[in-house]
């Protein structure tokens, strides 16, 4: 299979200008044929050509052929980019001439793959490649960017460099088992080094909540009583008639999810059913998924438009005790401080807006903020950003956002966890009479460290064979041009 010279259109359909590209042994010869130009041993390599494409004597286009020779190309293999017209007959023709040379059509993710196998990036820098095609703001962007620039591959070969030279010096001891009391591995200075390391992949895999987050969305559920202005919020914040509104109550029977982003972010905010005591079943099962969305979401916006009693309260900040609440008081343009005479000319003072009588009574600081004429609702979207209590992501940063990363972080990091319970019975104790137990097995610690070599391997695809099940997974959900 990776033999074959492949070909694919590697731009989306519908723009004035497409890109195929072909990869492979025969990629210089095959576009050769088709072209007026020679793309052979006589064309140097990172050079553009301009040329025509034919078909016998038939002209099919006016292309520009862009010539990367193996290593030095995406794949790592001879390359040809052809820049034609995007004309949809255009690119069918050329793309059923290429395959009647030799090419075939290249499968979802094969030009990555290849790029892959052929050492030109390491796994989780190939699904960077995906995550940044994938990416919809600027969080998601430069999380993938820090990827395929290799940060998060750069942080796990400092891991791996450290954990391999104290797993070989424990294979040397094996070597020599014969010598009881030969340790060429310090002991303390391996602990500290698992303890080290072990905080570490707890660092990064802590990340993961936040990675995966700011991949899919921050939800932030927006609940309340019915009529309180819910569904005008939503719309308010999406600048779009997204929602039904209605002085009806129990308009909204379901949650209505859209995304707005904030500073770079995406946010995710759900509209919910107004909380109350229901009047029929579909009501009540409208409530019990806003409950939902509160227990999913990160952000709790309560939107109020009148005091709340303390048992509304009480059930609010339990529901949301482990997440970030904000409160909200809407309606806020009919609400103004009353007026009181001035003491110069007995005249009223202007009124001052806006006035919430029990503001002082609610269970932290509240939004005056009115979903119909937009006051204070800039304010309410920097709340939101800074209630969602994300890092400041640089291009440098390492945000674990993949599953399969994480995954394979959390083994390691149950495995160092037996490294160091083996180990720490060897710091010494406070009383000197104390007796120190028997140093844990040579050959188990080694193991024990060899298991976690292997499962940050994983991450990289360096120095382990990857299975093709799990490369096929991977690189099946890339677009077939990449």
């Amino acid at each position: 299979m990776n033999a074959d010279t492949i070909c694919a259109l590697s731009t989306a359909p519908g723009g004035a200008l497409a890109i195929i590209r072909v990869s492979g042994q025969q990629a210089f010869p095959i576009v050769s044929s088709l072209c007026s130009v020679c793309c052979g041993s006589a064309a140097a390599a990172n050079t553009i050509h301009y040329t025509h494409i034919k078909s016998g004597t038939e002209i099919i286009d006016e292309c520009m052929v862009s010539v990367f020779r193996a290593p030095h190309s995406y794949t790592g293999e001879d390359s040809v980019e052809i820049t034609c017209h995007g004309s949809r007959y255009i690119l069918n023709k050329v793309l059923d001439l290429l395959i009647e040379q030799g090419c075939r059509m290249a499968a979802p993710g094969e030009y990555t793959m290849r790029a892959y196998l052929n050492g030109k990036m390491d796994l989780s820098q190939a699904e960077a490649v995906a995550d940044l095609i994938a990416s919809t703001n600027r969080a998601t962007h430069q999380m993938a960017l820090s990827q395929l620039r290799g940060g998060f591959s750069s942080e796990l070969a400092q891991l791996r460099s450290q954990l391999l030279k104290l797993t070989s010096l424990l294979e040397l001891e094996l070597d020599f088992s014969d010598h009881e009391d030969l340790e060429f591995a310090d002991r303390h200075e391996l602990l500290e080094l698992a303890k080290d390391i072990d905080s570490q992949i707890s660092r990064l895999a802590h990340t993961f909540e936040t990675g995966q987050a700011l991949k899919e969305g921050i939800p932030v559920a927006i609940v309340g009583k019915t009529n309180v202005g819910k569904s005008t919020l939503l719309n308010r914040l999406l600048k779009d008639d997204r929602a039904i509104v209605s002085d009806i109550h129990g308009t909204t029977r379901d949650t209505i999810e859209e995304t707005i982003n904030i500073n770079g972010v995406t946010f995710r905010i759900i509209d919910t059913a107004g909380i109350r005591q229901a009047t029929d079943a579909i009501e009540q099962i409208g409530i019990e998924r806003t409950y939902a969305a509160i227990n999913k979401a990160r952000v709790v916006l309560w939107l109020l438009d009148a005091a709340p009693t303390e048992a509304e309260i009480h059930d609010m900040t339990t529901r949301t005790k482990e997440k970030k609440l904000l409160i909200a008081i809407n309606k806020a343009d009919t609400l103004f401080a009353p007026p009181s005479p001035s003491p110069l000319t007995s005249q009223p003072t202007p009124l001052t807006p806006p006035y919430v009588p029990y503001a002082e009574a609610l269970p932290q600081p509240s939004l005056p903020i009115s979903a119909k004429t937009g006051l204070g609702i800039e304010a309410l979207e920097a709340a939101i950003y800074s209630a969602a209590d994300l890092p400041e992501i640089s291009d440098t940063d390492t945000i674990v956002s993949n599953a399969r990363h994480y995954d394979a972080l959390c083994r390691a990091h149950e495995n160092l966890q037996h490294v160091i319970n083996d180990l720490s019975p060897l710091i010494p104790h406070s009383s000197p009479l104390t007796s120190h137990p028997s140093s844990p097995s040579t050959d188990l610690i080694a193991e024990d460290l060899k298991a976690v070599l292997n499962d940050l391997s994983e991450i990289t695809g360096e120095n382990r064979i990857t299975p093709q099940e799990t490369l096929n997974n991977i690189f099946s959900h890339f677009c077939v041009g990449k």
